[in-house]
């Protein structure tokens, strides 16, 4: 489970995030959704401790990550916004660095690495060096290296970026089985119709502030809306919000 209280992040006279607060729970996928420039990445800079926070702060299963950083990252897998392979590794090397970084015995890691392998697809460019991947493959890649640690909490930065209707379907689709084991998963994207398909709770930042925290359906209900995208415009056009 994800906590977050009052969160807190200026950059000069720019303050990118005012005092956001959500709970992404256990065995749900949560939707974290705003607009350009809204303090969405911000805000999930600061869940994996890439960023610290001016104020406020972040609880992963009960930790602080103010206190303990490192114990929160080995709770957290994490896809960023930039997928940073290394490219003059094969999938497999760049799953197998990440599985040591973690400190994952060498028998465990290849377990769960063929797994992952198997799960997403891997196998026809897994012996491939990184250089010269399609998206979808540096995609599935990064995935695979962010929850070789067998994390119960995943932060996935636009998951579905750049790939086709089939490897968005699968990925849909594994986002889904994720959830089914019980993981928390928080997750960003600009596809509504990713978020009304996977979401059970969907959180939207504008201007630095959680505006809306709700179930789907109660965004249509509350909005008048039967089109969650509509919902969605009308809630970051009216400024007022709809947060629990």
């Amino acid at each position: 489970m994800i906590q977050v209280e009052n969160l807190h992040k200026a950059f000069g006279e720019i303050r990118a995030v005012e005092g956001v607060s959500f709970s992404a729970r256990d065995g749900e996928i949560t939707g974290l959704l705003g607009p350009n420039g809204a303090g969405k990445t911000t805000t999930l800079r600061m869940l994996y401790t890439l960023m610290r926070p001016d104020a406020g702060r972040v609880l992963v299963d009960g930790i602080d990550a103010a206190v303990d950083p490192l114990a929160v990252r080995r709770r957290l897998g994490v896809l960023p916004d930039a997928r940073g392979l290394y490219k003059r590794l094969s999938a497999r090397e760049n799953i197998d660095y990440f599985a040591r970084l973690q400190g994952v015995p060498a028998a465990e890691s290849t377990r769960r690495r063929e797994a992952l392998i198997e799960v997403l697809e891997m196998r026809d460019f897994a012996d491939r060096r990184a250089e010269g991947y399609s998206q979808g493959q540096r995609v599935k890649t990064a995935i695979a290296r962010a929850l070789i640690h067998d994390p119960r909490n995943v932060l996935l930065d636009e998951p579905t970026n750049g790939l086709d209707v089939m490897a968005t379907r699968r990925m849909r689709s594994f986002l889904r089985d994720l959830r089914a084991e019980g993981r928390c998963v928080l997750f960003s994207s600009h596809i509504m119709q990713e978020v009304a398909q996977l979401c059970d709770r969907i959180v939207i930042i504008a201007r630095g502030r959680v505006v809306a925290d709700e179930s789907p359906q109660a965004l249509r209900l509350q909005t008048g809306e039967v089109n969650l995208e509509e919902a969605f415009v009308k809630i970051i056009g009216s400024g007022e919000g709809l947060a629990a």
